[in-house]
Parts: C-alpha cells; sequence; structure tokens
C-alpha cells in the first residue's frame, strides 16, 4: 500500500489533505514539521499550507529526500523559494473561487483536469518566479502561476487548496499524487 505523508505547516486545512488521502485506501499520517527527515518513512510527502514562511520547520529538508512532493499553497511556495524561484505578494490576496486553466494535459498531477477546473484558492502570497527545471501547469486571471512541476524530480506544486469541497476535482489531484508515489 502507497504510504504518503502530510507534514503540518500549521494551515488550516491540513487535517482535510489526510482525510482525503486517507479515504483514497492511502496509508497516510500526520506529521509536524519538525519531524526529522531521517524519520520519515514514506513513497511521498505533502507539504501542507500554512500561515507564514516562518513556521515551516524542517520542510526544507524534506525536499531532499528522493520521494515525490506535493506542495500545496504555502507548501508550493516554500518549494518554490528553497530550490530557488521567487514568491511574493499576491495581486488579489485571500480566498476566492477561481477558475484555473490547465496548461499541460500531460501533467501526471493535474493534467487530468484539463482544459480547466474550479478551485479555491488563497493568493496573498504566490509564486512568482519558477525555479529551474519546473514548467508552469495551470494559470488563472488572478495568479500567473496557480501550478507548476518538475517531473524529473517528482516535485509538484499547486496554489489553491484540493482538500476543500469548493475545489471541483480536488480529489482527483491527490488520486493523480497517490499515482504518482505509487509509480503507476
Amino acid at each position: 500500500m502507497t504510504r504518503i505523508v502530510v507534514v503540518d505547516n500549521h494551515g488550516q486545512f491540513t487535517h482535510l489533505e489526510h482525510r482525503a488521502l486517507r479515504d483514497l485506501g492511502v496509508d497516510t499520517e500526520l506529521i509536524d514539521n519538525d519531524t526529522p527527515p531521517e524519520e520519515i518513512d514514506a513513497d511521498g510527502i505533502v507539504l501542507s499550507g500554512g500561515p507564514d514562511m516562518d513556521r515551516i520547520g524542517h520542510s526544507p529538508a524534506y525536499l531532499d529526500l528522493d520521494i515525490p512532493v506535493l506542495g500545496i499553497c504555502l507548501g508550493m511556495q516554500l518549494m518554490a523559494a528553497e530550490l530557488g524561484g521567487r514568491v511574493g505578494a499576491g495581486d488579489y490576496g485571500g480566498y476566492a473561487d477561481v477558475t484555473v486553466s490547465i496548461e499541460d494535459e500531460s501533467d501526471p498531477l493535474i493534467g487530468s483536469l484539463a482544459p480547466e477546473t474550479r478551485v479555491w484558492a488563497s493568493h496573498a502570497d504566490e509564486v512568482k518566479e519558477l525555479p529551474d527545471g519546473f514548467e508552469r501547469t495551470a494559470t488563472s486571471e488572478v495568479c500567473n502561476i496557480e501550478a507548476m512541476s518538475d517531473t524529473d524530480r517528482n516535485r509538484y506544486g499547486v496554489q489553491w487548496h484540493p482538500e476543500v469541497a469548493h475545489t471541483e476535482a480536488g480529489e482527483e489531484v491527490f488520486e493523480n499524487f497517490r499515482d504518482i508515489c505509487a509509480g503507476d
């Protein structure tokens, strides 16, 4: 059975990420972000959202593990910042119902959502510049980089929250990540 840990970066929806994976039959565990990387035994990691970069614990070190990583909201932002991209204030700010255009139908994480999907997103901060090796896989009218992927390193990020009911295909994002982690 595929095992995916959800790293708690103190976001308000982290428990929903854990539940979404559990409901898909994934062996999942919610771990605190101060868990030493060498203690993680998993096929994949979800870096949850959270309030700010000052409370990300060991999350940057988890990017060095040789397993797939999905960053959600702050998780995507910290991935971008740690790997050489740039994060800045969003023009929109706050939570909103957003229509996202999928740019890469072959992307293993979100390509199946093409041509577009409606999501619940927060854009107080966002990725402004991609790290080397990443491709922009989704965009919207309020955020230029709604999702990013580096399929060579199995690193994926979404600005939105697939774990909340307002995101129409959120479960599919978690299914796709489960399949990535299982090597399917």
